[in-house]
């Protein structure tokens, strides 16, 4: 039989360097327990510097309970982001790609005595493997533990993606019917082995058993009556798939998955439907990592993520940008949330073929681990892939290639990409997979609000049999900055509020919107970034990175999504307030709500979800106020002050932003001679190199703000780390009438000024 077992407790680490591989217990190391990153602190403090190296973890295997004869595997849930497993100091398995699942058989490798289980772990940019660049912080470690498995010499298949051996799909052929067709892949099968499968439904009671002589691929088809659908949030049934490895009486072998009963599709012009019924699909996008964690979690804070998203409302998510724990996508399943699960093709592509294969693995791997999950519904290829310029032939070839093989892997879902919002609506890529989401920052980064609905409107007139959906849009609120006349960039929650009520309405008002994704559920680390005053992370989040503030906006979208009574008064955290009458807002799915101010009646109001209160008037000191609708009652207390709180406004640095007109008495038509003195700073070094100097940072800032029309700050370009200015200069977007080869001539030119 099968014997599964953690490896969590007594493992050393160190990121000392190391000459060989180690093949002894070195007692001066760290005691780690797994899960663990390495960058659980300072891939969170903001100084674009978290440590990017090979670190080793080292464990001596205790296999006891092992069985004569079986067989041994390691496996790796996920390594960042470049890995390799050694057993007594011979390499068992190397995987480049920092969030997917991995095993090596290393039974041939074992002692029989002690035996010494060594792993590295390399975080550090390489050219080969995705993701190159992206806004979110690159975590290493063993960050979802390390298993073994113990399993006889005929067993079901554990080599293959990293995938189970197990394979369920089903269609519905008629009310209440289904058929299924299982397959089990099986190791060395045996002349007179069995395999014995049975589905079971969620109450335990068995709906079919069928058994089916051992092979290679074993298959099977049946077809079921009196289904019961998987139908989302509203109803996530699942049954339950066991595989049994059976030779004469005894069990050699099992696995398990469980499997929902669903059929979906897209109209262009109506939106998603499931199993025939129309859903719209609302809800958020997710990164993994939570405060002074990492992206290390456990089953307990994956949990508790996906509680908060119910609670919410939402019954989509899409899983930035990058695979996921087995344990969320299950947690998924069993709440019915409608998944968009991605690879981390992001931000900018590299041209090397090498690049594009692990591209190709990370999605089979993606797809081959997670195919049995009635929770994904779409396989995302890219995301913001053209962020760094236009497309390109052999970009536009590479989507292609990832979209054909999603089809060849698995017809039975529907593939998607998330495109930046300055690519082209008449762009190719548009039409190559099967819906298409963009990502909106209007009223954010650039633009105004209503430029949003203004987009939205002219793609879909433009493209009316295309499915177009909204995978990201979002602002930052900081709990802490507080304004009643809310601005773009002021970070205040009142300016988040505004933007959210604005986006939820209009998207309401298009139900064709197949989907829509806020980005983000949570605020997420992002070292390279230093926005608001609070540096290391995204703070567009509906909740704070560790959990436990829910912003205003969070209640506002519960307002609309949840089938619960919803209250809430915003502005809290507001709490000292430099006026005799102020406005109190509320966010409620009522039809009415009564506002109180010290227990006396201010206002009954009727409205659509946000209800707005003008002109209460404030005692000196606190005044209680109270609004009640639907049985509820929510409470809180403002201050009446003699002068405006100062903390309440951000006093931005202009230091490290980018002026627009850097280039108004420089000739920039002209390209320059490129020279390289590799004492002086030039388009050759890092991003991250120039940015340690402030002289040369001040020219990169300036130049590039400059030549792209828009205000950037320091941590922006940050973000490219690793790459060079030299690398991204065919890709960096140029403002209208701007020779964007002259520009970096320009700059190259002015930084050979500068000695390192």
């Amino acid at each position: 039989m099968r014997n599964y077992m953690k490896l969590e407790t007594n493992w050393l680490f160190t990121k000392e360097p190391q000459t060989d591989v180690p093949v002894t217990l070195n007692e001066s190391w760290e005691t780690v327990t797994l899960p663990h990153s390495w960058n659980r602190y300072d891939g969170q403090d903001g100084k674009a510097d978290f440590y990017r190296g090979k670190c080793w973890y080292v464990k001596e295997l205790d296999l006891a309970g092992r069985k004569p004869a079986a067989r041994v595997y390691v496996e790796v849930p996920a390594a960042s982001s470049a890995c390799e497993v050694y057993i007594n100091g011979q390499k068992a398995v190397e995987h480049e790609g920092g969030y997917s699942l991995f095993r090596a058989d290393i039974t041939s490798y074992l002692k029989d005595k002690e035996n010494i289980l060594s792993i590295m772990v390399n975080n550090e940019h390489q050219d080969q493997i995705y993701p190159q660049m992206a806004d979110f912080t690159f975590y290493g470690g063993l960050y979802r533990g390390v298993n073994l498995i113990y399993v006889p010499e005929t067993h079901f298949d554990l080599d293959y993606y990293g995938s189970q051996g197990l394979i369920v799909s089903s269609s519905i052929t008629g009310e209440k019917q289904a058929k299924v067709t299982l397959h089990a892949y099986v190791e060395n099968p045996g002349e007179s082995d069995q395999v014995l499968f049975t589905i079971y439904d969620q109450d335990k009671k068995e709906t079919a058993v069928i058994a089916r002589p051992a092979e290679k691929d074993t298959a099977v088809e049946i077809t079921l009556t009196d289904i019961h659908l998987w139908q989302g949030v509203e109803d996530p049934y699942l049954y339950g798939v066991e595989a049994l490895l059976v030779r004469h009486n005894e069990v050699l072998d099992e696995v398990h998955t469980r499997h929902g009963f669903r059929e979906f599709s897209v109209d262009p012009q109506k939106g998603f439907y499931l199993n025939g019924v129309l859903t719209p699909l609302r809800g958020v996008s997710r990164h993994q990592d939570r405060l002074d964690l990492g992206n290390a979690l456990t089953y307990k804070e994956h949990l508790e993520d996906a509680q908060l998203i119910r609670e919410l409302g939402a019954n989509t998510i899409r899983l930035a940008h990058y695979q996921h724990s087995q344990d969320f996508y299950d947690i998924c399943d069993e709440m019915g949330f409608v998944i968009w699960a991605e690879i981390p093709f992001i931000s900018s592509m590299n041209p090397l073929p090498a690049a594009h294969e692990n591209c190709i693995s990370q999605m089979k791997e993606l797809i081959f681990q997670n195919y049995n999950h009635a929770s994904i519904c779409f396989w995302g290829i890219s995301n913001e892939i053209t962020i760094g310029g236009d497309s390109n032939p052999q970009l536009t070839e590479n989507l292609k290639d990832l979209n054909r093989l999603v089809h060849e892997l698995d017809p039975g879902r529907l593939s998607t990409m998330a495109q930046v919002s300055q690519l082209s609506m008449e762009d190719e890529q548009n039409q190559i997979t099967d819906v298409l989401s963009y990502n909106h920052y209007f009223g954010w980064y650039q633009g105004k609000m209503t430029d949003n609905e203004k987009w939205l409107d002219a793609f879909h007139a433009m493209h009316p049999g295309r499915a177009l959906g909204i995978s990201e849009y979002g602002c930052e609120g900081i709990i802490t900055y507080h304004n009643d006349d809310p601005k773009a960039g002021d970070y205040s929650e009142e300016y988040q509020a505004l933007y959210h009520e604005h986006m939820v309405k209009i998207i309401n008002e298009r139900p064709w919107l197949w989907a829509t994704h806020i980005w983000n559920m949570f605020d997420f680390g992002c070292d390279a970034r230093d926005e608001g005053g609070v540096a290391g992370r995204n703070n567009k989040g509906l909740v704070t990175l560790d959990r436990k503030v829910k912003k205003d906006i969070f209640y506002l979208y519960q307002s609309y999504w949840s089938k619960n009574p919803v209250l809430h008064i915003c502005s809290k955290r507001y709490a000292k307030r430099a006026q005799d009458k102020i406005t109190v807002k509320i966010y409620s799915n009522s039809p009415e709500v009564e506002l109180f101010a010290d227990g006396v009646l201010v206002e009954k109001k009727s409205a659509d979800h946000v209800f707005v209160f003008e002109n209460v008037s404030l005692n000196d000191g606190f005044t209680t106020i109270t609004a009640k609708a639907g049985g509820l009652t929510d409470t809180t207390c403002f201050e009446k002050v003699t002068e405006p709180y100062a903390p309440y406004v951000l006093v931005e640095d202009e230091s490290d932003t980018g002026v627009t007109n850097w280039f108004d008495d420089v000739d920039v038509t002209q390209k320059r001679p490129l020279t390289f003195d590799e004492a002086y700073f030039s388009i050759k070094d890092t991003m991250n190199d120039i940015l340690k100097n402030d002289e040369a940072s001040s020219v990169l800032v300036n130049s590039i703000s400059s030549m792209m029309g828009m205000k950037l700050k320091k941590s922006m370009l940050a973000i490219m780390g690793s790459q060079t200015l030299e690398g991204m200069s065919s890709k960096l977007p140029a403002k209208e009438g701007v020779d964007g080869e002259a520009i970096i001539s320009y700059i190259n030119s002015e930084l050979q000024k500068i000695k390192k």
